[in-house]
């Protein structure tokens, strides 16, 4: 079935995408293994502005210590991982096409486990999974880029690149310490938002801010991506810089959330899948429903993976329990999408 190419989202609709990210994060605020009943809880947003209400140091503590970061930080991986995985599935007019398409995940989370390795601190392991996310695409290029070769032959070398990247990471496993690195490593790879704060933020959010809003404002021509160069040109767009801004943006995006959380996989598959089945393929609809849909899908399974057990689930494991039906049931009902 081919993709409906809408034009904006409706009042009804935008109004519906905008208070689905809010309303579950105030939910996740107030819940969690010590809940918040709602009366507590918009006190102690109204002493935030000066109100007198009688709140327990330890409510806010929870509340504004533990859990604020950790839902902004939900917020902006879903709402980034969400907006690379529309990218990647329109620059490379694949459906299946993932934020680690170019292999930036993988050279990511090699970089995170090189800098727990190393016994570097927080900022240390984001820089550095940064850095190697980085790398990861560049040699991508490297391999896959030159004349007469197209964007098939850049996924190739992004297989490839990040099968390298994943074989380094399992090499420094292999060479951790047993006892205190590698339950670390194998942890974070798996990916959780388990205390991260506002220092977390204050590194990995730019990156994630300033591609999405990059990507936003050139959301109208986004839909030039999936066409040929000749197509593309005839409409008087340069879509090698297109494309490489695109790249650039969501390489940031993927490599900056990968620092913070580790690996978080089906995100950046189901959710601009899902959009594009609902609400189009023009990128006008798609990209504003990507944001809100990831940001909204991230929070509530966060909030599932630290209150449901008594020890935190890794998030990549729910989002593939959470996902991989999901998504059969989507592909059976709508009979999949073209670009």
């Amino acid at each position: 079935m081919r993709a409906r190419r809408t034009g904006t989202l409706s009042a009804g609709a935008k109004i519906l995408l905008i208070l689905f990210p809010i309303a579950a994060a105030l939910l996740a605020l107030g819940i969690g293994r010590m809940t918040v009943p709602p009366k507590e809880f918009f006190h102690a947003v109204a002493n935030l502005f000066g109100g007198r209400y009688d709140v327990s140091l330890q409510t806010e503590k929870v509340l504004w210590t533990f859990r604020l970061p950790r839902v902004l930080l939900a917020l902006l991986v879903g709402a980034g991982l969400s907006v690379a995985g529309c990218a990647f599935q329109s620059l490379f007019s694949n459906p299946l096409a993932t934020p680690d398409t170019l292999g930036v995940a993988s050279g990511a989370s090699f970089g995170a486990a090189l800098g727990i390795l190393m016994g570097l601190g927080m900022a240390g392991i984001q820089l550095t999974a940064l850095v190697f996310g980085a790398a990861a695409v560049a040699l991508t290029y490297a391999a896959g880029s030159g004349r007469g070769r197209g964007m098939n032959t850049m996924v190739l070398a992004g297989i490839m690149i990040g099968s390298l990247f994943t074989a380094l990471v399992s090499l420094v496993k292999f060479t951790a310490d047993a006892e205190s690195q590698l339950p670390e490593i194998t942890y974070f790879l798996m990916g959780s938002l388990n205390g991260r704060g506002f220092s977390t933020l204050a590194l990995g959010a730019p990156p994630i801010i300033i591609g999405i809003i990059v990507l936003w404002l050139l959301r109208w021509r986004m839909n030039l991506l999936p066409l040929s160069d000749d197509e593309a040109r005839a409409s008087g767009t340069n879509i090698t810089a297109l494309r490489a801004v695109t790249v650039i943006c969501a390489t940031a995006i993927t490599a900056s959330c990968v620092s913070m959380c580790g690996q978080v996989g089906w995100v950046g598959l189901l959710v601009p899948h899902a959009c594009r089945m609902k609400f189009g393929s023009n990128h006008l609809s798609l990209l504003p429903a990507s944001v809100c849909v990831g940001a909204g899908f991230m929070v509530i399974v966060d909030t599932v993976a630290r209150s449901v057990t008594a020890s935190e689930i890794p998030i990549s494991v729910l989002t593939a329990i959470i996902g991989a039906p999901f998504f059969i049931v989507l592909m059976r009902r709508t009979g999949g999408w073209q670009l």
